[in-house]
């Protein structure tokens, strides 16, 4: 089992505590699982975040099953590990449209930290390229995220070519029933930690059957009457770009989703359906100009300097994390 990661705070920031303890109790959240390759993702996620000039920092909710090298890589990038157990949800499995999507329910133990009133949460998928920090100022008592599309999914939306994303395009048939309620994508979201509404996502999960997206469909129904969408520019699904482009403004595109098959930047081959797109590898260049840039590695700096949150390395609780050796 990996030793844990946190400590009391190093002699010396006492100060920087202080005043981090000025700002809103706030942070932006990612979650990562097993010894693959993601952590390349959180990598670049903290950069981003440390280039758009974030003043938050960055927690990664971390399985046991993360490596000590890999956790070590990211506490020397500036974030703050928060190791959670696995939440595991019903054990059919089948319904899933991807195996793996099992152990996302993990993520919902994100609730639990309530150390911070409000959070932004990001898949390790998922790059920033413009401040968000004013999205924490978003009313509290709702859910915001960005619809997603129904145009790959096997659905009765699918099936009439209904999208959420173009619906004048087609229309709601009165026969299927009511229309269907607004559907975001879970990769990105803003939320407040409560551990009562923890405790109700964690019937929700036991009480509820399988479905596609998991805990993504189980997030959408649980928080429908709170939801309130966010613009595509906060959440860009790259296959946007060729099934709504029409609602593209690839020049106010703050947060980029590379959650399409062969999308993710540190795999990236070109060759699967779609990634040959010149405006895909233009993103997906702009994400390795990102991660390969060494002047965004994190520097331990005093808190409120302007070297943003991703570079602070202190919590606003005051704990500090163990670090890896600098490098040289």
């Amino acid at each position: 089992m990996s030793p844990p990661l946190s400590t009391n705070a190093a002699n010396g920031i006492t100060s920087s505590v202080r005043k981090a303890n000025t700002l809103p109790r706030c942070a932006y959240v990612t979650f990562l699982a097993g010894n693959g390759d993601y952590w390349k993702g959180v990598v670049a996620l903290a950069k981003g975040l440390r280039k758009a000039k974030s003043v938050y920092p960055l927690i990664v909710a971390t399985l046991p099953d993360v490596p000590m090298d890999h956790r070590q890589i990211l506490v020397a990038q500036g974030c703050i590990i928060r190791e959670i157990e696995r939440l595991c949800p019903p054990e059919n499995q089948t319904k899933y449209a991807m195996a793996y999507y099992v152990i996302n329910y993990s993520k919902l133990r994100i609730w639990e930290f309530v150390e911070y009133t409000k959070m932004i949460y990001l898949d390790g998928d998922i790059q920033v390229f413009d401040n968000i920090d004013h999205l924490f100022d978003l009313p509290d008592g709702k859910f915001h995220a960005v619809m997603d599309c129904f145009c790959a999914v096997n659905s009765p939306q699918y099936q009439i070519g209904y999208c959420q994303q173009s619906p004048e395009k087609v229309h709601w048939p009165e026969e299927l029933g009511p229309k269907p309620a607004l559907y975001f994508n879970a990769g990105m979201f803003v939320f407040e930690p409560n551990l009562s509404t923890y405790h109700d996502l964690l019937e929700s999960v036991k009480s509820t059957p399988p479905t596609l997206f998991a805990e993504q469909d189980l997030l959408n129904v649980f928080f429908r009457d709170v939801y309130e969408p966010l613009p595509t520019a906060y959440n860009l699904i790259l296959a946007m770009l060729w099934r709504h482009p029409e609602n593209v403004e690839l020049d106010k595109i703050k947060v980029v989703h590379y959650c399409d098959h062969g999308s993710k930047p540190w795999r990236f081959t070109g060759k699967e359906k779609n990634m040959d797109r010149e405006d895909v590898k233009m993103l997906v260049d702009k994400w390795w100009d990102i991660y390969d840039d060494e002047t965004l590695d994190y520097r331990r700096t005093a808190v409120g300097d302007g070297g943003g949150g991703t570079g602070v390395g202190v919590d606003q609780t005051g704990s500090s994390t163990l670090r890896a050796p600098a490098a040289a």
